[in-house]
């Protein structure tokens, strides 16, 4: 398994972000009509983008609770800032 659950909501979030500020762009009265266009094309894929990334969560979810995924967990193991890391002064 690539994704992970937080790592689709986390490219979901991002992608919304992203329509968010664009969406504002394109609504701008200060533009061209190139870039009105430019803006929209833009929104167009990303509008895709969140789809594509909203099924593959909802089908990962639906996979986790029927049992046919089990998620691994790793766990972090940090080493900054662990004195039992040190490296010898020579």
């Amino acid at each position: 398994m690539a994704e992970t659950v937080g790592s689709l909501v986390d490219k979901l979030s991002i992608i919304e972000l992203k329509i968010y500020h664009m969406a504002e762009q394109a609504a701008r009265d200060d533009i061209t009509p190139d870039f009105r266009d430019r803006c929209n094309q833009r929104l167009e894929v990303m509008h895709l983008q969140r789809d594509d990334l909203a099924e593959e969560l909802s089908t990962l979810l639906t996979d986790i609770a029927s049992g046919r995924v089990v998620p691994k967990v790793y766990r972090q193991f940090k080493m900054y800032n662990d004195p039992q890391y040190k490296r010898p002064s020579a």
